[in-house]
């Protein structure tokens, strides 16, 4: 983070700038005839916590591989903190680029201790500096007291944090983690990735994570880039992913939902089952021209979530419980409408309704999201 001062000359207050550490710009990369990305786009600043979300064979870990130096891009280049790492035919060696990366399986020295695996990157750094930043380390992944312990005789989640000490001992300009958490339980892994979050944020490491799993994205990541055939289909926060999809394919990916046909009637109400939509109509159509032009009658699919729908007895529209999923605090409902379109809504738990059972329901729905038909 760098302070300017403003222009300004009787003004004392500092204006902040960020520094961007990572610029990752029109990145292009194929295997032989095959290409595997093309016009990656992305900036990270300093401190900040990006993730690359995505399916298998998206791209996703070939831009990693690409950030720490393992292979050429074919077109395009990397930056950090502004000065050119990689572009065709030219890349700087992985050691020389103060990068730390945190492998899917860890990697760790099975004949090594945990300190010992800790202080591995640390070089021809003097004794005593090196073991007093071992003993940090330890401390600030919770490990104070394992330091000569085997990795076999660690947990997974324990291994995961050696991982990551030995990644931030050397101080990196910036880490990498490639699907940090896929060897670990489902309901230890989003518990991992926030507490890993923290140790990001207290450390102030600039980080980038690839993964398939939006809960551990949303976790740990200050901005997401949803990715799909080698493009990303939009960098943003979580919050505006879930809530203002850049298209069907990020809709789709993101949270659970489903797309009810609409007619739009102006550029701020659009007419679905439910009633009417009000607010402004962020659509492809609109983008496009499409429907403020056509105006009344222009068809559209409108993005309903699960907390879009309200359960409320004494709503006059009624829809029929078809399948329910316990979710221990709520159910998640698929509800049949009259018309015969499905929605998802989630409902506390008390509310325990059976299967063909009919129950009133109203919209909350605070987010326009439609695509033009």
């Amino acid at each position: 983070m760098t302070l300017i001062q403003l222009s300004a000359p009787n003004s004392l207050v500092p204006r902040i700038v960020m520094t961007a550490v990572l610029e990752v710009v029109e990145l292009a990369h194929r295997y032989g005839d095959k290409p595997v990305l093309e016009g990656v786009d992305f900036t990270l600043d300093e401190g900040q916590i990006g993730c690359l979300l995505g399916p298998s064979g998206c791209g996703k870990t070939t831009v990693l591989r690409l950030i720490a130096g393992f292979e050429t891009p074919s077109a395009g280049e990397i930056r950090l903190a502004g000065r050119r790492v990689s572009r065709p035919g030219e890349t700087q060696p992985p050691e020389q680029r103060t990068i730390g990366m945190v492998f899917q399986d860890y990697a760790l020295f099975p004949h090594l201790t945990v300190a010992q695996n800790i202080a591995f990157g640390l070089g021809r750094m003097e004794r005593a500096a090196c073991q007093r930043r071992v003993r940090d380390m330890l401390e600030t992944v919770g490990l104070t007291g394992r330091d000569q312990a085997y990795p076999h005789e660690l947990s997974g989640g324990q291994q995961q944090r050696v991982a990551l000490a030995r990644a931030l001992a050397p101080h990196p300009r910036l880490l990498l983690l490639d699907e940090p958490f896929s060897n670990l339980d489902v309901d230890l892994r989003e518990k991992l990735a926030l507490e890993v979050r923290e140790i990001l944020k207290r450390e102030g490491i600039t980080a980038l994570m690839v993964t398939h799993d939006q809960h551990e994205a949303f976790a740990i990541a200050d901005v997401v880039g949803v990715m799909h055939q080698g493009l990303i289909q939009q960098w943003d926060t979580p919050y505006q992913l879930y809530h203002q999809p850049a298209n069907r394919f990020v809709a789709d990916f993101v949270g659970q939902g489903v797309l009810l046909p609409g007619e739009v009637l102006n550029d701020h109400q659009v007419q679905i089952e439910l009633g009417v939509l009000n607010g402004a109509i962020p659509t492809e159509c609109v983008n496009q021209g499409g429907c403020v032009q056509c105006g009344r009658g222009c068809h559209v699919e409108v993005l309903i979530r699960p907390d879009d729908i309200i359960h409320d007895d004494a709503s006059p529209v009624v829809a029929e419980v078809e399948r329910k999923a316990f979710r221990g605090a709520e159910f998640l409902y698929t509800l049949k409408l009259p018309g015969g379109n499905r929605i998802l809504a989630l409902v506390p738990s008390h509310h325990d309704h059976a299967i063909g059972e009919k129950i009133g329901i109203r919209l909350a729905v605070d987010h326009v999201v439609a695509f033009r038909t």
